[in-house]
């Protein structure tokens, strides 16, 4: 099972459980701020859902319709699970959150309410710390920030995502029916719903912004692109590279088409051989390289 896939499962799991109980308290305490978290992990568990849909469909082998494969699915499923988590995670937690605070209820029994955010942190910090651990594995000696903007596969970093903001949510929950108890002003409870879909809210649009490159069409990293060059130059029937363009058709499916000048010494009868050597040494350079079109450009005229 790749790295990826584990992840997802392991949110999943743990995010179905935590689901349960917390829908199970809310029922029993009537807290807004433990419905907008039963709602939230509701949310993630289905969005975990898509993503292994999208991780599955990307493994589509290519057709007449898509010659390049359905690498971008798992982009697509990614994006689409940032706006579920805007429009369904953070819609219904603010709307409970106004509901709440102004038409406050108490909350009975609130032990019920600290048990299950308690085993919550647990189970969340479970599937948090599993995620961060396969983040920083695929991430190398980049800095987080840097290994998120530059990042090609989307499933690693969503759920690390999902699991941060669900564990924020968690503290402001407890936090929400702590002070609701020790004052007795009931409106801490919705305040605390309403900035749990805040961060939500936050959350999805930083998702959608990552993810928007990808689905779109991003370049592969300039790490890449200048091994790409390098690879090419060491060949000595190329006399230089003028244009390297490349496009990411999935995690794992790198798009490459190079425009390069051969050795005038070079004969027509050897092209063929030559622009075959070049393809297998861009690919011996990076595994993901799956497809190279070379575009073959004459020397310039000598005065």
């Amino acid at each position: 099972m790749s790295g990826s896939k584990k992840v997802v499962i392991a949110a999943m799991a743990g995010n179905l459980l935590i689901a349960v109980t917390k829908f199970v308290a809310a029922m029993i305490t009537g807290s807004s701020a433990m419905l907008s978290e039963g709602i939230h992990s509701l949310v993630d568990t289905g969005n975990g859902g898509l993503l292994l849909h999208g991780m599955r469909r990307a493994k589509t082998p290519p057709n007449e319709r898509f010659p390049f494969g359905h690498g971008k699915e798992v982009y697509f499923w990614a994006f689409a699970v940032a706006v579920l988590i805007f429009a369904l995670g953070a819609g219904i937690s603010l709307y409970e959150g106004v509901v709440h605070l102004f038409h406050p209820e108490p909350i009975s029994n609130p032990l019920i309410n600290y048990i299950v955010l308690g085993l919550a942190m647990v189970f969340e910090g479970t599937a948090w710390t599993i995620a961060l651990k396969e983040f920083r594995r695929t991430k190398g000696g980049r800095g987080y920030l840097e290994a998120i903007s530059r990042g090609k596969d989307p499933t690693t970093f969503v759920v690390l995502f999902e699991d941060s903001a669900a564990m924020l949510g968690l503290l402001v929950a407890l936090l929400g029916v702590l002070l609701s108890q020790v004052t007795g002003m009931l409106w801490f409870d919705g305040l605390a719903s309403i900035i749990i879909g805040l961060i939500l809210a936050g959350t999805a649009c930083w998702l959608a912004y990552e993810t928007k490159g990808l689905l779109i069409g991003e370049a592969a990293n300039p790490r890449v692109v200048a091994g790409i060059r390098r690879a090419a130059l060491s060949m000595p029937s190329i006399e230089s590279v003028n244009e390297v363009l490349t496009m990411h058709m999935g995690p794992d499916f790198i798009l490459v088409n190079i425009s390069v000048t051969f050795s005038p010494s070079l004969g027509t009868h050897r092209l063929e051989s030559v622009i075959a050597e070049l393809d297998r040494t861009l690919k011996a350079e990076d595994p993901r390289i799956k497809r190279v079109f070379v575009e073959a450009e004459a020397p310039a005229a000598t005065a």
